[in-house]
């Protein structure tokens, strides 16, 4: 049986994220703004901008900020579970 739990010890844990969209075939289409309903590359007031670059960047992977990966090395709330069963779709 293949092992689809992992916990990880501190000097295991991610100090990336791995961004999906580097990854699509297409771009994903464009947001459109609540109100003119045109498209637009930012959502006005909804995030910080930090968080903005990080949602609509296209690099596979991105940093995590080191408060965060103190934070991770403290608690990690959840196990890593892989998901076989998406890679064997993918194949």
């Amino acid at each position: 049986m293949e092992r689809t739990k992992f916990i990880l010890d501190e000097k295991e844990m991610p100090t990336h994220w791995y961004n999906i969209q580097a990854d699509l075939p297409e771009p994903l289409p464009p947001l459109r703004h609540p109100q003119t309903k045109e498209p637009t590359r930012l959502p006005p007031h909804l995030y910080a901008r930090a968080l903005d670059e990080q949602e609509f960047s296209t690099e596979r992977y991105i940093e995590m900020p080191e408060e965060v990966q103190q934070i991770y090395k403290l608690w990690r709330p959840t196990p890593l579970i892989r998901a076989y069963g998406l890679e064997k779709k993918r194949r």
